[in-house]
């Protein structure tokens, strides 16, 4: 019998409303200081020095300015994860991230730190395209069709806890954008090869999916499907998915998806020459006409290194692209998308929720802690070890 796909996940204004099954529409309780404050900057650095060694301030890559200027350490999701896994003697982690971000920290921790997110509604779109219901309806739905035996999931790491969850329990890994051709190479091998007949589950982002089968593997495209989780069996046939090598979750970043053929050939066509970088999230046709493709951390070494006077357009975050701009003046550095390409609720953790937080623990409250069920945080932990325990420089990244 095919089990009916969960219902789509309602779609909620974000801090207004509740749902328990997705990071949107969380209410974050609280008085927040007034934006227009022109204390907060002191307010801010009042409260850090007042705590001391016992907070720790994480700051992902595409957060404001005015955050990233407080964070003790700044870089990518996973990176800020192990980083604060490395300091036990700090009690409390502000995470100045999104919500899954602040679960993976609070997986690597231990018992005696609580990981903080200054804004509970600060969630992450392409974490919630995939729902722990709907995992589980697709995995029912593949024994159904007698390929799960197959298949090998290998999730993102932007993805929900529960998510990661139920990766460890069926025996896959997670991956970081550095690492996903080690990942899926790993997870292949499992079941005979790239050569093979075996199959990855690959979630949430088709993109990041598709261009590490197609590019760095060398994967035919013919070879990929895309499930629907709105759809009976994802909207394939039994036969598309005996075909398959990758089953793509229908799930994409909505910044890195913004990028479009047409912007990269009017950067082409408008900055003298120009470099394309773009991160593999974007989607397969883009990252095709791209000079260079790679991780958040990559985009930055790459221009980093690169000579005095080197044209770029890049296409990543745009927090990120106006950091790089104004710390490498000496080259020319522009935004591929010409409209305005912020992540949303990335956006949300801002001076006056990182200001209540910091407060707050003066005061010696603790406002939004961040804790992963114990189960859950075990079974996820076994794909994280997982990806630890694969080949290579980059399954640390």
């Amino acid at each position: 019998m095919t089990t009916t796909p969960a219902a789509p996940l309602p779609l909620l204004v974000l801090g207004k409303g509740r749902d328990l099954r997705t990071e949107r529409g969380v209410e974050c309780p609280g008085d927040l200081p007034a934006p227009s404050d022109p204390d907060l900057v002191a307010r801010a650095r009042a409260a850090k020095e007042a705590l001391g060694d016992k907070v720790f301030v994480l700051g992902h890559h595409y957060q404001r300015n005015e955050v990233i200027e407080f964070a003790d350490v700044t870089g990518d999701s996973f990176k800020l994860a192990k980083e604060a896994a490395a300091r036990p003697d700090a009690p409390w982690i502000v995470f100045c991230g999104v919500h899954f971000m602040a679960e993976s920290a609070d997986i690597l921790t231990s018992d005696d730190q609580t990981v903080i997110l200054p804004d509970l509604a600060a969630g992450c779109s392409m974490a919630d395209m995939a729902a722990i219901a709907q995992v589980e309806d697709c995995w029912e739905q593949l024994a159904e069709a007698g390929v799960a035996d197959q298949t090998v999931p290998v999730t993102y790491m932007n993805s929900s806890a529960a998510i990661k969850a139920f990766t460890g329990r069926h025996g896959g890994t997670i991956c970081t954008s550095s690492n996903a051709k080690t990942a899926l190479t790993w997870a292949l091998d499992e079941k005979g090869g790239v050569e093979g007949d075996g199959k990855v589950l690959f979630l949430p982002d088709q993109h990041l999916g598709r261009n590490t089968w197609a590019r760095d593997l060398g994967g035919s495209l013919d070879d990929c499907v895309v499930w629907d989780p709105h759809r009976p069996m994802g909207g394939l046939t039994i036969e598309q998915l005996q075909a398959a090598r990758m089953i793509l979750w229908r799930g994409h970043c909505s910044v890195h998806g913004r990028f479009s053929v047409e912007a990269v050939e009017a950067a082409r066509a408008e900055i003298p020459d120009v470099k394309v970088i773009v991160h593999p999230e974007c989607r397969h046709e883009v990252v095709e006409l791209a000079d260079e493709v790679g991780s958040t951390e990559k985009i930055i070494k790459t221009i980093a290194a690169a000579p005095d006077g080197t044209a770029w357009a890049v296409g990543t975050e745009l927090n990120l692209v106006q950091r790089l701009a104004q710390e490498f003046p000496k080259q020319r550095i522009a935004f591929l998308e010409k409209n305005v390409c912020y992540c949303s609720t990335m956006n949300r953790i801002d001076l006056p929720h990182l200001v209540w937080a910091l407060e707050s623990l003066v005061e010696g409250r603790v406002v939004n802690p961040i804790r992963v069920d114990e189960q859950v945080a075990a079974d996820a932990r076994r794909a994280l070890d997982q990806m630890l325990a694969l080949p290579g420089e980059t399954s640390k990244d």
